[in-house]
């Protein structure tokens, strides 16, 4: 009888992305949050910027958040937060993506996350499918082969192999990015018999204590 098997992944934060961005200063294009965002009132209007310090030559710049806005647009714990420089307001306005399209720059998610699994061992050769579920604890679009070779420890061509094979049903293209949470299959193990290859362990793949594995991200 075979018994569904189910899995837990998190992609976990393990830093902010860079942003790019020309500096007028220097020729480097890398910014990073400087930790502050500056609040500016001109009667009952307000302006929000986010600080950001180039890696180049140190020097502060603004990405404008709010620009003009009336004081009652905003609720009163958001304002306070821009102007105690909340690391958790600052975290989130390094990632938005759509403050990043507003102000003309992009967002480099390499280095950003870490794949944690739970993923019994061996994955593919239980006696049943194994369902996993990942969680995203920040946005950062990552490429979908590229987390399947760092949780299940294969080679992307055995990875690929595999997903052509129907043993890995996927909610999106192998070669597709995902940066929200998702669920995707693992069949069970065919039958052994003559021929049957068997993918060895991807070198990316370190064992840690409880069967949990933490692997870096694709930087």
């Amino acid at each position: 009888m075979h018994i569904d098997r189910k899995a837990q992944w998190a992609v976990r934060q393990s830093g902010l992305p860079t942003i790019v961005r020309r500096c007028p200063d220097c020729s480097s294009t890398r910014h990073h949050p400087s930790g502050k965002i500056r609040v500016n009132a001109n009667g009952k209007l307000l302006d929000v910027w986010l600080l950001l310090s180039c890696d180049g030559c140190d020097r502060t710049s603004k990405a404008p958040v709010h620009e003009r806005v009336h004081v009652s647009a905003l609720k009163p714990a958001r304002r306070e937060a821009y102007e105690a420089n909340s690391p958790a307001v600052v975290r989130e306005l390094a990632m938005s993506a759509s403050l990043a399209t507003k102000n003309g720059y992009h967002l480099d998610w390499a280095g950003t996350w870490a794949l944690e699994t739970d993923t019994p061992s061996p994955a593919l050769d239980g006696p049943g499918p194994l369902t996993v579920r990942v969680a995203f604890e920040l946005p950062a679009p990552v490429r979908l082969e590229r987390l399947l070779m760092l949780g299940l420890g294969l080679s992307r061509s055995g990875i690929r192999r595999l997903v052509a094979a129907g043993r890995v049903q996927l909610p999106v293209p192998v070669d597709g990015k995902v940066h929200q949470d998702f669920e995707f299959t693992v069949a069970g193990a065919a039958p052994a018999g003559p021929g049957r290859l068997v993918e060895a362990p991807h070198p990316v793949a370190q064992q840690v204590r409880q069967d949990t594995l933490v692997l870096a991200a694709d930087r």
